[in-house]
C-alpha cells in the first residue's frame, strides 16, 4: 500500500485526538487502516470522518450488507477501487460471497431490494440528473453521503491497489480475506460511541437524519472539511461551489484539461488550489504530482493538501446531501 503525495507518521506514533481515533478504530473496525492514516496530519477531520462512518455503517439497527451494500455501489460509482476492493471484502466476511463478487464484477444483484438499493445508490453521483431522492434512513443515508466523501479522499490520496499487484481483485483472495474479519464485520455497535470526538457544539444536524446520531456526525465533518476551503479566496471558492453544482457529478473526459479551462479567471495565486480541489471533487485520482509540487511552493505542509482535498471531497459530498434536502422541501 502507498501514499500518493506523504508518507503519514506510523499509526504507534499517534497521540492526542489521533491516539483516541486510532483506539476506536481498533477496537471496532480494521484498525487504523490507511485511508485513515492519510487523515491524521489533520486530527479533526480524520476524528469526523470516522465518527461518521462508524454511527452510519457500523452502529445501530439498519442492515450491515445493506450497508456495505451503499458503500461498494457508491464506491463503483465514484471509480474509487480502492473503496470497492474494501467493501467487497467485507461483503464476504458478512456471509454474502454472491453479493459481494456480483458487486466485484460490476454486476447488478439478483435479489430485486438489494437492486434497488444499489441503483439507488449509484444514481446519486448525479442526483440532479437522476432526479434523485432519499428513500432511505438515516445509516443509509449516511453511508452513501460518508462514502461520497471518503472515495474522493482515498481517491487522491492513496494508491488504487490495497495488495501488490493488485491480489485483491481475485475472488479468492476477497473471500479468504472476508472471513479472516468475519467476527469484527458482524459485530454489532452501540451508537453514538464517535460523537465524543468531534466538535458537535456548533454542527446543526440536517433534517434527513432525525435525531440519529448520524446527524451530528455528518454536521460535524461537513463543518470541519469546509474550513479547508479558508485556504482559498472568494472567487476561488465560488469557481468550486458553481462547478459542483451545474456539473452534478459528470466525469470530465480529460480532467487535467477540464480543470485549466475552469481555473482561468481565477486570481493567479488561487489557481492551483482550486484546479486541485476542483479535481478532487470530480476526478480526485487526476491530482498529479506536478499539480501538488505547485501547491507545495505556498503550502508546503502535508495538513494544507488534505485541507484542500476534503473541501473539494465535501463541496462534492454536500451536493448530494442537498438533494435530500430539497425532496423534502
Amino acid at each position: 500500500m502507498t501514499y500518493r503525495f506523504f508518507t503519514p507518521e506510523k499509526a504507534s506514533a499517534a497521540t492526542g485526538l489521533t491516539a483516541e481515533v486510532y483506539r476506536q478504530l481498533r477496537d471496532e473496525f480494521l484498525g487504523p487502516v490507511p485511508t485513515f492514516q492519510a487523515l491524521s496530519v489533520v486530527p479533526e477531520l480524520l476524528a469526523a470522518t470516522w465518527a461518521l462512518m462508524r454511527e452510519a455503517l457500523l452502529a445501530g439497527d439498519a442492515s450491515r450488507v445493506d450497508r456495505e451494500l451503499v458503500a461498494s455501489a457508491v464506491s463503483r460509482a465514484n471509480r474509487c477501487r480502492f473503496c470497492v476492493d474494501a467493501h467487497v471484502m467485507l461483503l464476504h466476511a458478512l456471509g454474502e460471497h454472491t453479493l459481494a463478487e456480483v458487486i466485484a464484477r460490476g454486476g447488478t444483484p439478483p435479489e430485486p431490494g438489494h437492486a434497488a438499493l444499489a441503483r439507488w445508490a449509484e444514481a446519486s453521483r448525479n442526483p440532479a440528473a437522476a432526479d434523485w431522492t432519499g428513500r432511505y434512513g438515516p445509516e443509509l443515508t449516511g453511508t452513501l453521503l460518508a462514502f461520497h466523501f471518503i472515495n474522493r479522499v482515498v481517491s487522491a490520496l492513496l494508491d488504487p491497489d490495497l495488495l501488490p499487484g493488485g491480489l485483491q481483485r481475485s475472488p479468492v483472495v476477497r473471500s479468504v480475506g472476508g472471513r479472516l474479519y468475519a467476527r469484527t464485520a458482524r459485530a454489532g455497535r452501540e451508537p453514538g460511541r464517535g460523537l465524543p470526538l468531534v466538535d458537535a457544539g456548533s454542527a446543526a444536524p440536517p433534517a434527513w437524519a432525525g435525531d440519529s446520531p448520524v446527524g451530528v456526525a455528518y454536521a460535524s465533518l461537513r463543518n470541519a472539511a469546509l474550513r479547508g476551503g479558508e485556504l482559498l479566496g472568494d472567487v476561488a471558492r465560488q469557481t468550486v461551489a458553481a462547478t459542483v453544482r451545474w456539473e452534478d457529478g459528470r466525469f470530465p473526459d480529460r480532467p487535467a484539461d477540464w480543470a485549466v479551462d475552469l481555473v482561468r479567471d481565477v486570481p493567479g495565486a488561487d489557481r492551483v488550489g482550486t484546479r486541485i480541489a476542483l479535481l478532487a471533487a470530480f476526478a480526485p485520482s487526476a491530482i498529479s504530482v506536478g499539480d501538488v509540487a505547485l501547491w507545495r511552493l505556498s503550502h508546503p505542509g502535508d495538513a494544507d493538501l488534505v485541507r484542500l482535498v476534503a473541501y473539494g471531497a465535501i463541496t462534492a459530498t454536500d451536493h448530494v446531501a442537498r438533494a435530500l434536502t430539497s425532496a423534502r422541501l
